[in-house]
This record gives C-alpha cells, structure tokens and sequence, in this order.
C-alpha cells in the first residue's frame, strides 16, 4: 500500500531545481533521492517506465520537443507506467516519509503526465531569468544567446498552458529563493500542508556572475515581462503563482511567501 505523495520538481537546466530540491527536502516528512549513480540524483535516469537516452531531455531542446510533452491520453498513461516508476525509484529514496520529492528537468514536461499517473501529486516548478539561464548554459549548447532565451519563452508560454490542467502547482523564480530561501522554502512546505522547518541557510545569488550576458530583444522583453524580468538581469516584483484545491493550503502558502518579503524588487 503507498504511504507516501509525490512533490515533482521540474525547470529549464540550471534554473536551480537541485537547489531547490536539497532545501525542501530538509524537512523531516519529506524523503528525497540521494547517492544515486546519476547526474544530479535525478529520478529520469533510474526508471525505466519512460525513455529517457542522450536525445531525451538535452539542455534548451526538450521543453519545446513535441515528444517530450507528455499529456493524459499518452500511450504511457496507464497503471503500468505508475507500477514500474514506483518499483524503480523506491529503492534509492532516503526513508518512508509522507512526501517524496523527485527532481528532473524533464518534469516540466510531464506534470500533466504524472497528475494522471499520481493524482495526489504536487508540483513545484522553478524558473530562472532567461539571459541568466541562456549565459549559464552556453558552455553545453550552441547556439546564439537570442535563439537560447526565445527557446526559454517559447518552453514557459507551454508550461503557462499546463498549468491550467494541474489541481496543485506552484511556479517558483529563481531569484525569490536565493533572496529569501526561507520565506519560499516556508511557501512550498506550506503548500505541502507541512509545518514549516527551521531554516537559517543563505544562497548565493548565481545571476551576479552574468552581469555582462547578451540582453534580451525589446520583443522577447515584452514576452518575459509576464514573469517579471526585464532586459540586464532585470527582476520586478510579482506574487506567488499557486493552485490548489483548498483555500486554505493556498492561503497559508502566500501568507509564508509574503510575509518572509519572498518577492524581489
């Protein structure tokens, strides 16, 4: 019998998932994937329920990749994928806690996926500005730094849709987390219905190492500013982004989020 919920943690690479990912999982109900002989203790690459090779989630390709949308009605919407990701993940999660939090890039395509497949799922994705994301990963991709931010918008303006499909979603900005780790960390743990834990960690700010990166264009700004980024690293405040089917789950989200002053200016 399952004894445990799914959080999935999903974003662009090097949005900050695995940072995100190590602070939520600190608390004591939540259970995470630790020493696992793969990239980032990333649950894609320890199942075998859905393919997943080289070709299969590549940095600034996947999230605009048709076949990487997975949707209710995929041919792998069925009890059997559910099975084998249950039985190919258990052994390498740290304990039997209320909560697992599973973390992969990949899951920014697959949350409509997984609601089918674990309909008391939760999901929190991460995103990050995009002349940060498009400067950080220019040393795995090539490609000019204009083509690496219009595929940053073109892959939130398909997460955007999504989200409208999820019962309980949370969009989480990069740089609100490295502002107040506490506050957002106080958020999602919120959002999970767990009391908050103590948490005393500073982040480092990872976007003050791309001060001189390409800015965006005045179209793709106008695009970017619906998340509250603007042109040179340019970050406005904007409130949380959360569904959920209880008032009060949301409630207490925001009030954590807001009252840890989470929002950046």
């Amino acid at each position: 019998m399952q004894h445990h919920r799914y959080l999935f943690v999903g974003g662009l690479h090097r949005s900050g998932t695995s940072l995100l990912t190590r602070l939520v999982a600190a608390h004591d109900a939540v259970a995470a994937i630790r020493d696992a002989p793969v990239p980032e203790n990333e649950g894609c690459y320890l199942q075998g329920a859905i393919p997943h090779t080289a070709q299969h989630g590549r940095p600034m390709h996947f999230a605009t990749d048709p076949r990487q949308h997975l949707t209710e009605g995929h041919p792998l919407d069925r009890l059997e994928t559910r099975l084998r990701l249950e039985h190919d993940w258990n052994p390498w999660f740290d304990g039997d806690r209320p909560w697992r939090v599973e973390k992969s890039p990949v899951n920014l395509t697959r949350t409509r996926l997984y609601q089918q497949l674990f309909p008391l799922s939760q999901f929190v994705l991460i995103i990050r500005h995009p002349e940060a994301v498009a400067a950080a990963v220019a040393k795995w991709v090539d490609g000019p730094a204009h083509q690496l931010i219009d595929h940053w918008l073109d892959a939130h303006s398909q997460m955007q849709q999504d989200l409208s499909h999820l019962h309980a979603a949370m969009v989480i900005r990069y740089e609100d987390l490295v502002a107040s780790p506490a506050a957002v960390v106080s958020s999602v743990h919120a959002f999970m219905s767990l009391s908050p834990s103590r948490m005393d960690a500073t982040v480092r700010d990872g976007n003050l190492d791309y001060g001189s990166a390409p800015r965006m264009t005045p179209s793709q700004a106008e695009r970017a500013a619906a998340w509250g980024y603007g042109p040179g690293l340019e970050v406005r405040p904007v409130g949380p982004r959360l569904s959920h089917p209880l008032r009060s789950v949301r409630t207490a989200a925001e009030d954590a989020w807001t009252g840890g002053k989470a929002i950046t200016g």
